[in-house]
């Protein structure tokens, strides 16, 4: 159900993209298609270092900076760059200090969730395109920002949601659009992931040698180093993510908007907790259901950790979609989708399809398409607005776990008028010296 600020909103992103160049003039030719793209990439540890990776399969492009805060890592991933092309990245700790570079065309960013608002807004004032991993932002004040910044300084921004460019989710949506399966009354997705044990707590530590900590924390609260903070398990903290909901979830409920072409709920309501590891290192929920109300359809949300099995596919442990319609459902996940049919007096009520396999790479037809767009400055297939949608769906579910109430979303004012004081979840406090932007 899309709300009228953000009907308008996109409206005029639309129009924008289709009746202004959606690049400022640099100093580099960039979108000339006989020049090389130069990207540098912020957060070279995991999905950052996948996603320039599978960028530099496109011809025409070449990676020119790094940046991390982990001086060990960096050199690492500068050597192997240098053994694949033969020439050697410049490197960074400041991502500031690399958005100075002239040369750098675009800029992907890999680093945890609560960096991301400061870097991509940072990265657009420097005129340059950005690629930003999901979720956008570690709050709903933050996605509204960088989707301000990215227009106001007419950039291409793709969002890492990357079924927005995969011709498997694509063909099942194109198949749900085509209203086959009638009403859809309900919608499920789900995280059921086979991963979560051993999470154990460890005492705080000295950061490994190497590591500028300090920067690596950022806008977020000081504290002790800890390991299980670190890398890939900052995601089950607080203070930089939002565990499976901002993580896997992004990705489904970016999906369920997609095929319901909606953008944000009325009401939603959470219960939950740390139902089968309450004494493991994590801060985030092992257990979720959420319940969003988008006035002509319903929508739930279930992640279980350490679980490992999924609902009307075959895939275990695969997070996934099912639209639940009057003649059928849609369920559809990473590796495969189907139509299950409804039936009535002995007959199906649509035709019986056999599963559809996939056989595309998706984030290889994401990094692509934000290739192209760099080129032709149209809008990408995941645009920031996007990222701020399923971002904001994310976060709202987060916050009725958080605060165990059922808020009301006003979409208009962005604000929860039922529960004042669950608005303090909506924007962070930065650490100084570090400063939200204002837009």
């Amino acid at each position: 159900m899309a709300s009228r600020r953000k009907f308008i909103k996109n409206i005029g992103a639309i129009s924008m993209a289709t009746t202004l160049p959606l690049g400022k003039a640099s100093a580099h030719s960039a979108t000339k298609k006989k020049d090389a793209i130069k990207v540098g990439l912020i957060g070279v540890h995991g999905m950052g270092w996948a996603d320039l990776s599978s960028f530099l399969k496109n011809k025409g492009t070449a990676c020119v900076a790094l940046c991390d805060v982990d001086a060990e890592l960096l050199k690492g991933r500068a050597d192997e760059l240098e053994n694949q092309t033969g020439h050697r990245p410049k490197t960074f700790n400041d991502h500031r200090e690399m958005l100075e570079l002239k040369e750098l065309d675009a800029v992907f960013i890999g680093t945890p969730d609560h960096w991301h608002c400061l870097q991509m807004i940072d990265a657009c004032e420097a005129g340059k395109d950005v690629y930003v991993e999901k979720p956008i932002a570690n709050s709903i004040f933050e996605a509204d920002l960088m989707v301000k910044a990215a227009r106001k300084n007419n950039r291409v921004v793709q969002v890492g949601q990357w079924q927005r460019s995969d011709p498997h989710w694509i063909a099942a949506l194109d198949y749900l659009h085509s209203g086959t399966l009638g009403k859809i009354r309900q919608v499920k997705a789900w995280a059921d992931v086979n991963y979560g044990r051993g999470f154990d707590v460890v005492p705080d530590s000295e950061a490994p040698l190497g590591v500028d900590y300090d920067r690596w924390l950022g806008p977020a609260p000081k504290r002790p180093f800890n390991k299980n903070r670190f890398h890939g398990t900052f995601r089950y903290f607080w203070d930089y993510a939002g565990g499976l909901m901002t993580d896997w979830g992004v990705h489904m409920l970016d999906m369920v908007l997609a095929g319901m072409k909606a953008t944000a709920p009325i009401s939603v309501v959470a219960i939950g907790g740390k139902l089968a590891f309450p004494s493991d290192a994590a801060e985030t929920p092992d257990t979720l259901t959420t319940v969003y109300d988008f006035g002509d359809f319903s929508f739930i949300w279930e992640q279980f950790m350490a679980m490992g099995t999924a609902p009307y596919l075959e895939e275990s442990g695969e997070p996934g979609v099912a639209f639940i319609g009057e003649n059928g459902i849609l369920a559809i996940n990473r590796a495969s989708w189907k139509i299950i049919p409804q039936e009535a007096d002995g007959k199906y009520l649509t035709e019986v399809l056999p599963t559809r396999k996939s056989w595309s790479n998706g984030l290889d037809a994401h990094t692509k398409n934000f290739f192209e767009c760099i080129q032709n400055r149209k809008d990408p297939h995941c645009t920031i607005e996007m990222g701020r949608d399923a971002a904001t769906l994310a976060h709202l579910g987060n916050i009725a776990y958080r605060t165990r109430k059922k808020l009301e979303w006003d979409d208009l004012n962005n604000s929860i008028p039922n529960i004042p004081e669950a608005n303090h979840y909506l924007k962070p406090e930065y650490r100084p010296p570090w400063k939200l932007k204002e837009y």
